[in-house]
């Protein structure tokens, strides 16, 4: 009898999506987004806005152009009536909207992040420097005691072993 295999149902799909960490994060990411773009658009439409508007009019949403004929508008509801209007100050008030996020985001969160990751890999690039410098003097000290054991095993002296090198560690000849 082959054992079938069971298939995860659509519920248990749901519930391992649900508990990946990238999207717990992915639903933080949105709620901060949600209430920074609160702050972008109070400094745009206080801030910038007016700014921009001294040359004319303070509220960049009321900039537009008429593509046909003259645009007339209702007085009490603002609604166009006659023409076709081009609301490009609408454009122009999202436009600084998305650019000042876009800095901020650059220069609060990304310029930083970036400057701490590149120390983090010049520290980890150094202490892998230090200990391949370590693992290099290491292999040349064994290097110096295979020299000097095969020296002293066939019967030729070596620094150590004549004594007049330093750190004299092989048998001293009788003095006498």
């Amino acid at each position: 009898m082959v054992s079938e295999k069971k298939e995860p149902s659509l519920l248990d799909g749901f519930k391992a999506f649900l508990m990946r960490g990238n999207v717990i994060d992915l639903a933080v990411a949105v709620v901060i987004g949600a209430a920074f773009t609160k702050i972008v658009n109070s400094v745009v439409e206080g801030v910038i806005n007016p700014l921009v508007g001294a040359i004319g009019t303070q509220d960049l949403n009321r900039y537009s152009s008429c593509l046909s004929g003259p645009c007339k508008y209702n007085q009490e509801t603002g609604e166009v009536v006659e023409g076709i209007p081009i609301m490009w100050g609408n454009v122009l008030s999202a436009t600084l909207s998305f650019l000042i996020t876009a800095a901020v985001v650059y220069f609060l969160m990304v310029l930083p992040m970036a400057k701490y990751l590149a120390r983090q890999a010049a520290r980890k690039a150094e202490k892998e420097g230090v200990a391949e410098a370590m693992e290099v003097s290491e292999l040349e000290v064994l290097k110096e005691i295979r020299d000097e054991l095969v020296a002293q095993r066939s019967g030729t002296a070596g620094p150590a072993s004549r004594g007049d090198g330093p750190g004299t560690t092989g048998p001293q000849p009788p003095q006498g």
